[in-house]
């Protein structure tokens, strides 16, 4: 498949497009947070733990509160809100009884496929309009701009000092 004639661009364009998806997902990331019953850090949350599940892994309370980047207390929080909105559930970790595995519960992904999954389709058939190759860019782009904003959180979360009112 070829992909279609794309109109020209300047980086600064591309930037500013960037900018305007970022601010827009962050504010509909509150939209279906409430839609689904649930808060941003919550919806988040619940993103990892669906990740982690469909890669096959076992989450903890502790690997989720590094992920979020929470305190493990804010975690417990989180959790216990979940787990009431019947999300997820809490099971003992067999290698560990101190620590406990963050399990989704069956319907989780399926509740939240119902908010998603009209986006995800339109997303399907936008990227039906790249070729592989242009994919493979695309793919390449959003790997290394996440890594690039890693680094950068990071660095500001290390050296961060209290704005001065």
């Amino acid at each position: 498949m070829k992909g279609k004639t794309r109109p020209e661009a300047t980086v600064e364009q591309a930037l500013q497009a960037m900018d305007r998806m970022i601010a827009l997902a962050h504010f509909g990331q509150q939209d279906i947070a409430g839609r689904l019953g649930l808060n941003s850090t919550d919806l988040t949350c619940l993103g990892f733990v669906i990740e982690a599940a469909l890669a096959g892994e076992a989450l903890t309370a502790s690997d989720l509160a590094e992920r979020a980047r929470l305190t493990t207390g804010a975690v417990t929080g989180v959790l216990n809100r979940l787990e009431a909105a019947q999300y997820v559930h809490r099971t003992p970790d067999p290698a560990d009884r101190r620590r406990v595995r963050v399990v989704v519960d069956e319907s989780a992904q399926r509740r939240v496929l119902e908010v998603y999954g009209p986006f995800y389709e339109g997303l399907g058939e936008l990227f039906a309009d790249y070729s592989p190759d242009e994919i493979a860019v695309l793919t390449d782009w959003f790997i290394r701009a996440r890594a690039l904003m890693q680094e950068s959180l990071n660095e500001i979360r290390t050296t961060a000092k209290p704005a001065r009112s």
